[in-house]
């Protein structure tokens, strides 16, 4: 199959959504797949070798703000264009972004899922003149549905289809002021059918996005996230820990209030008051951006008014090398996320390193726990809750162990970036193959 991955970077900034779109082209090009990826505003952060090679940069972050901010430079010569997208400017501006944010934002959106009819139709117009070199494909793949506005233009190329991720956008949308919320909403619904295929990562939000979009059921469909399982196929095997060693409670995502560090952080310092665990330390690691930094320090000044700023340690921004040695260094891991969260690759890299989870039985967290076996569930998503479910855990290590070991054979078994890929290929019926673009899907 001839299939295109099109791609936003986040900049200097570690993104899910970027690494689960290049664990799936590496794994469909070793599956035999001609899978061009097509990076679109700035350039990916990944932990992993990049799978964009020498493809262009499209929607150049500083061209699309420009189009925003300024209705002349819509018609601004090609060179002047061409400079603002030179790879060194795009790495600059990338060092200049700290966070992404939907209340400063919601202006660009709108324009960005009018595709041909917003600020950046010129942008659009470059994409698909460029991709008429790779004509026919099989498939386009759009990264998320904030991308949905890109659809009708593509639809006009020779070939097949057009389909897109849902990824998290439900909490990006819904955080934004008004008027720009109900603006973005109602364009996403309008543009959610010129999608031929939807992919969610999981059956919540697939129902919770069929809804809101008014997406049919027979052009929704789960195929769950993967990961490249190199490096964590050479940990080595765990020995169970017996009661009383020292134990690690671990918490890897982004550290902010939306991921929950703060319930974790609670949760930790109630633990170490019941004293039941006083070797039991606390470890954080993920991305953390200059945007971030108060609300670390204010998590450190609370375990410091504590006594327990010497019991944890912070490993922001870290390789991948360090990542999955992170991981294995915990016992338990939770991310009392408070988003609308579609999936979460931290559960599945948490596991596959052996590490058992915990986490509130909110969002997609029951479907992911019960398919692997990996971890139990908190209940309400409050820090009285995990302390409720850590607590037994944490006095039973040969649980825990064994937690993670199911956990991670299921890891190992169905969530690799190799399954993710054979599924996706799966959901594409041979009459997509052969170029028929409405033809029915394999489930």
């Amino acid at each position: 199959m001839k299939l295109v991955q099109i791609t936003p970077g986040a900049g200097g900034m570690y993104c899910g959504n970027c690494f689960r779109d290049n664990a799936l082209v590496a794994a469909l090009r070793r599956q035999g797949h001609d899978t061009v990826m097509v990076p679109l505003y700035l350039p990916m952060t990944l932990d992993e070798a990049s799978t964009a090679g020498d493809t262009p940069t499209f929607f150049g972050g500083i061209n699309v703000y420009l189009d925003q901010k300024l209705a002349w430079y819509r018609h601004a010569p090609r060179w002047l264009r061409a400079l603002a997208d030179s790879p060194a400017l795009l790495r600059w501006a990338a060092g200049k972004t700290a966070k992404t944010r939907a209340d400063d934002v919601g202006e660009l959106t709108v324009s960005m899922l009018q595709g041909e009819q917003g600020n950046q139709a010129r942008d659009l117009t470059e994409l698909t003149d460029w991709l008429q070199h790779l004509a026919p494909v099989d498939a386009v793949f759009l990264s998320n549905a904030l991308l949905a506005g890109f659809a009708r233009q593509l639809r006009k190329q020779p070939g097949g289809r057009v389909v897109c991720f849902l990824q998290s956008e439900e909490t990006f949308l819904d955080t934004m002021p008004e008027p720009w919320r109900t603006r973005s909403w109602e364009a996403l619904r309008e543009r959610a059918a010129d999608v031929d295929l939807w992919i969610s990562p999981s059956a919540y939000f697939a129902g919770r996005m069929s809804a809101r979009l008014g997406i049919p059921a027979d052009r929704m469909r789960v195929v769950p996230n993967g990961i490249a399982l190199d490096g964590y196929d050479r940990l080595p095997e765990r020995t169970p820990r017996r009661p009383g060693d020292p134990l690690s409670l671990g918490f890897f995502a982004r550290m902010c209030p939306d991921k929950g560090l703060d319930l974790v952080v609670e949760a930790f310092i109630a633990l170490r008051r019941t004293g039941k665990f006083p070797r039991l330390r606390l470890r954080v690691g993920g991305g953390c951006g200059p945007g971030d930094l108060a609300f670390v320090e204010e998590q450190k000044a609370r375990l410091k008014a504590a006594g327990l700023l010497d019991d944890a340690s912070f490993h922001p921004n870290v390789t991948r090398e360090e990542k999955i040695a992170f991981y294995a260094s915990c016992d338990v891991l939770s991310v009392p996320s408070r988003m609308s969260e579609s999936f979460g690759l931290y559960l599945i890299e948490s596991l596959a390193a052996g590490t058992p989870l915990v986490q509130p039985s909110v969002v997609g967290f029951p479907e992911i726990l019960e398919a692997t076996g990996g971890g139990v569930l908190a209940g309400p998503n409050t820090a009285a809750a995990l302390v409720a479910a850590l607590e037994p855990l944490l006095l039973n290590p040969a649980r825990l162990h064994e937690l993670g070991r199911t956990g991670k054979a299921a890891v190992f078994a169905d969530y690799s970036d190799e399954a993710m890929a054979r599924r996706m290929v799966a959901v594409l019926a041979p009459e997509t193959v052969s170029g028929t673009r409405r033809s029915a899907v394999a489930a």
